[in-house]
Order: C-alpha cells, then sequence, then structure tokens
C-alpha cells in the first residue's frame, strides 16, 4: 500500500522520482509501469494491476448513464501509463497541466494509489482536510475503521 507524504521537484521535462517507499510497493507487484489520470485538483496515480480492476469496474457502465460517460470522458481518457525508468516517470504535458503541476509537487500516498499534488494546491487542501477532520472522524464507523 501507498502511504505517506513527501515533497518533490519535476524537472522541465516533467519528470518525477518516484520514492523508494513507493517503489517498494511497485517492485512487490513487479510491474515498471504507472497509470496516471486526472482528478479534482490533482492526479491519481495507480499500478497497472489495480487500474486494471477499476477498468473492469468502469467498463460495466451503462453507456447511456449521464454521470457515467462523464467519468469515462474525463477520467478514464485522461489516464496514461507511464514508464519507471532510473526510478522516474514522466508526467505528460497535458497531465501536469490538468493538475496545475508546476515544479513544487507533493506526493500523497493514499493506499492503493499515490496522489501528486502542486504544493500550493496541496497546502490549501490539506488545511481543509485537517480543519474538517474533527467532525469527518465522527463519522468513520459508518466506514467500518
Amino acid at each position: 500500500m501507498f502511504r505517506g507524504r513527501s515533497r518533490h521537484t519535476l524537472d522541465a521535462k516533467g519528470r518525477l522520482a518516484i520514492p523508494a517507499r513507493f517503489k517498494e510497493v511497485l517492485d512487490h507487484g513487479g510491474d515498471d509501469w504507472l497509470v496516471v489520470t486526472n482528478k479534482d485538483s490533482c492526479l491519481w496515480t495507480f499500478t497497472r494491476a489495480d487500474w486494471r480492476v477499476l477498468e473492469e469496474k468502469a467498463a460495466k457502465i451503462s453507456q447511456f448513464h449521464a454521470s457515467g460517460t462523464a467519468f469515462l470522458r474525463y477520467f478514464i481518457s485522461g489516464a496514461v501509463e507511464c514508464q519507471i525508468k532510473q526510478g522516474r516517470i514522466t508526467i505528460p504535458l497535458e497531465l501536469r497541466v490538468t493538475a496545475g503541476l508546476k515544479k513544487e509537487v507533493m506526493l500523497v500516498g493514499v493506499l492503493k494509489r499515490f496522489e501528486i499534488w502542486d504544493q500550493d494546491k496541496w497546502d490549501e487542501e490539506y488545511k481543509r482536510v485537517a480543519e474538517s477532520f474533527p467532525d469527518i472522524s465522527e463519522s468513520l464507523p459508518d466506514l467500518g475503521i
């Protein structure tokens, strides 16, 4: 599972170093590819195995369901496979622009995936969730936690 947060720098070509603890997760799965797509104000990054599970579910969405179509058009169509080379991936320009990534980014492990945030956007998001966490944490038993 992906967990933890770390600050990183994108180079001019959009290359991003993968933290060692995330590489361990990938090595365990035996794959040197990640699937990266846009979600909200960041990028979601999956192993190919976890992405396939999501794709199988998405393939069952009715073509006539408006929310499903929007999900497919935005989330699924944005997906790009990125090979890990020398411990780095290259994030395509279109995804960097969509997520507003500049030079300084934050990688955030959230179990089956990790997120890539522009540092300034992450600071805002973290402040927002930190302020709401006391209220949100009361509903965690409803989620089985």
